[in-house]
């Protein structure tokens, strides 16, 4: 027996609970983990209390991120002893995720754990620190560099953003962080942004080209956020586009990809391929300032993690959440 978070739903609504489930009631996979540690995402938060229907079956147990050691495989990569990490692949949406003691799932969507990282570590990076590395890896792959200019990055104190903060300040990026928690100047700063932004600076319909300004751009909330930040990036600069936090529209127009040649990026962490998944690692163990993570995470237990959750609906959160799924 071992401990999960399980959701499960009928005719009165859905219920959430820590409970002990039989190992016999893992699904099907060919790797199966002993789970070391999870982490609070905004999807997690979504299946947790319900507010979107993220969840594809029940009973499920949520969790997109895990972290932890392989006790039994039939996967040619990996062997009994192995630690590994998973980011995505529809983990706690359609198969059991990561807040439990055990999973089971199938070993094409593991990436070994870095020798830089314990697996505290690498959930306190999660799919918020691997997607802001994707976003980093989209900028610089598109020919984005340090002297062309200043990074913007929005809601920076969110996961994403802090990661992403830390490594495009790390690689030589003059970073502008945009929050609506301008109180958290200091903590911004700390990770290496330059300067820090006003959210409301950008929250509200803007002019279609406004003037330049960034020379990349790295997006969490879309929306006229991602709109203005469109209309204010320089000739032939990049925006790499992630998160919808503001909303999921574009009120935007073509005139900054054809008068100045801006490049809209999209970066999807869920289903990246194995390649763009190991280089994001890659430069997470080596641009990411490990003592950064303790101030970008703080640790939780399992059973509290279903709190957190309301928390996290609510914006209320600061950085990252690693869950302790042993505690």
């Amino acid at each position: 027996m071992f401990s999960a978070i399980l959701i499960n739903k009928d005719d009165n609504g859905q219920t959430v609970e820590v409970s002990q489930i039989d190992e016999a009631q893992l699904p099907e996979g060919n790797v199966s983990i002993d789970v070391e540690y999870s982490t609070m995402n905004y999807k997690d938060g979504l299946a947790i209390t319900g507010s979107s229907p993220v969840v594809r079956k029940f009973p499920m147990v949520p969790g997109i991120d895990l972290a932890g050691v392989v006790t039994e495989s039939s996967h040619a990569d990996y062997k009994a002893g192995d630690k590994v990490v998973l980011n995505g692949w529809g983990v706690g949406e359609g198969h059991w995720g990561g807040l439990s003691q055990k999973a089971r799932l199938n070993g094409d969507w593991l990436v070994p754990l870095p020798s830089a990282f314990t697996t505290r570590q690498a959930m306190a990076i999660g799919t918020a620190g691997y997607t802001a590395a994707l976003c980093v890896d989209a900028l610089v792959n598109h020919g984005v560099t340090p002297d062309q200019g200043e990074i913007l990055v929005t809601g920076a104190t969110g996961g994403v953003g802090s990661v992403a903060v830390s490594l495009l300040a790390k690689a030589g990026f003059t970073v502008i962080a945009l929050t609506g928690k301008t109180s958290d100047a200091e903590y911004l700063k700390q990770l290496g942004a330059s300067d820090v932004m006003d959210r409301a600076e950008m929250s509200e319909k803007g002019r279609p080209l406004q003037k330049e300004r960034w020379a990349g751009v790295v997006d969490t909330a879309g929306s006229h956020i991602l709109a203005n930040a469109c209309a204010s990036t320089k000739y032939g600069g990049a925006v790499a586009a992630c998160g919808l936090a503001q909303g999921a529209d574009l009120p935007s127009t073509v005139m900054p990809f054809i008068l100045r040649g801006v490049a809209l990026l999209g970066v999807d962490s869920v289903m990246a391929p194995k390649a763009p998944r190991m280089a994001a690692w890659e430069r997470l163990a080596k641009d990411l300032d490990a003592s950064h993570l303790d101030l970008i995470a703080k640790d939780i237990s399992l059973a509290e993690a279903i709190d957190v959750a309301d928390q996290l609906m609510k914006g209320t959160l600061r950085g990252r959440v690693v869950v302790d799924v042993n505690k």
